[in-house]
């Protein structure tokens, strides 16, 4: 059996996609989208067949340890992560920046487990509104720590939100840029979700920010740090997902086959995470073996505790991260009976340029109709 294990750990270790993201900037939508009537994605049969979600277990799941496993829950189960405090800090204003069209850019610093993370934020020019501005909490996907600069990259993605009436605060990540921290990867280490959670702590403490009107959205990695936050806290009222890596463990395992990347887009940089799997295998075992632990860790087996809506968005030519990891996650949110919407994009690549503007549109109107409306 060992040597079995290993040898499907040394195949699946070459199935790690870690999706990077660029500056994307708007483009005319060229691409059809197939949508039925209400805006949501007509699945073909095809499609259809692969949506078996891996998953099964409801918001009660917990570990199993097996009898390599300690009786201590795993940092990376979701009830080890509902167990810790999120507090975040104060917002320091570190530089300011030139300002957007109509908004305010600064590089600012917060606090998450004692490690001083920077981060970009943006504030609507004009008065606050009596209950403040609402937020948007911005997780950026997979750069390479060492290369990664706080004003680079997703700076269109930045631009539509902020001119749009919404504070956005994108926390830069431990080890990240000037951020203090090892930058472990997310997988494997509850790290990223515990800085972006510490932001909406420290969001909620601005006195610029309305705290009952925080959103989150995230990109490929961004992705998987939003639906894991929108099961462990209950301060986010909306999420939109962008091309995400939003699969179970099992399924992160399993399906995920990635083909060569864009140069433009991507880096050959590994990352410093890709050990998860075979750590997670040796003491755990497979998910045959104990699919309760998998499901512990999975946010997907949580999917009834979601703090709002859900917007997903995947380009159907994304080679980074697989469109069935949407299609599927979109059918377990659905069986919840939660809201939620998906939207393909024909031919659209990893970032969505092909389909930007209509994306962004979506998402705008989408933030608008759950932290602006009533």
């Amino acid at each position: 059996m060992k040597t079995l294990k290993n040898g499907l750990i040394l195949m699946t270790l070459a199935a790690l996609a870690v999706a990077c993201s660029r500056n994307a900037q708007p483009a005319p939508m060229a691409e059809a989208i197939a949508l039925q009537a209400t805006g949501t994605p007509m699945l073909t049969a095809t499609a259809a067949a692969t949506l078996a979600p891996t998953a099964t277990a409801t918001s009660t799941a917990t570990a199993t340890p097996t009898a390599t496993a300690t009786a201590t829950p795993h940092p990376l189960t979701i009830q080890a992560m509902r167990g810790r405090d999120y507090p975040g800090s104060d917002i320091v204003i570190e530089q300011t920046l030139e300002p957007g069209s109509n908004y305010h850019r600064y590089i600012a610093s917060y606090q998450s487990e004692g490690l001083k993370i920077y981060a970009l934020l943006t504030t609507p020019f004009g008065e606050k509104p009596p209950a403040g501005w609402p937020v948007i909490i911005f997780n950026h996907g997979f750069i390479p720590p060492a290369q990664y600069r706080t004003t680079e990259r997703y700076v269109a993605y930045v631009d539509n939100l902020a001119r749009s009436g919404y504070i956005i605060f994108r926390p830069d990540y431990r080890g990240h840029g000037s951020s203090e921290g090892e930058a472990r990867g997310a997988y494997g280490s509850p790290d990223y979700v515990v800085d972006a959670l510490n932001a909406v702590g420290s969001i909620k403490r601005y006195a610029q920010a309305d705290p009952n009107r925080i959103g989150m959205w995230g990109h490929s990695m961004g992705g998987y740090i939003t639906l894991r936050s929108m099961v462990i806290t209950s301060d986010l009222k909306a999420g939109v997902i962008w091309a995400g890596v939003v699969a179970s463990y099992p399924d992160l395992i399993t399906r995920w086959r990635r083909g060569p990347t864009p140069a433009a887009t991507t880096t050959a940089t590994p990352s410093p995470g890709r050990r998860w799997r075979t750590e997670l295998i040796e003491t755990y075992g497979l998910p045959e073996e104990n699919p309760d632990f998998w499901d512990s860790i999975s946010a997907n087996a949580f999917l009834d505790d979601l703090s709002g809506p859900l917007q997903l968005h995947h380009g159907t030519a994304d080679t980074s991260v697989p469109l069935e990891f949407s299609e599927i996650l979109y059918q377990q949110v659905l069986a919840t009976g939660k809201a939620v919407e998906f939207y393909t994009y024909e031919g659209a690549d990893h970032n969505i340029a092909g389909g930007f503007s209509l994306a962004m549109q979506r998402t705008i109107a989408f933030f608008d109709a759950y932290l602006k409306g009533p």
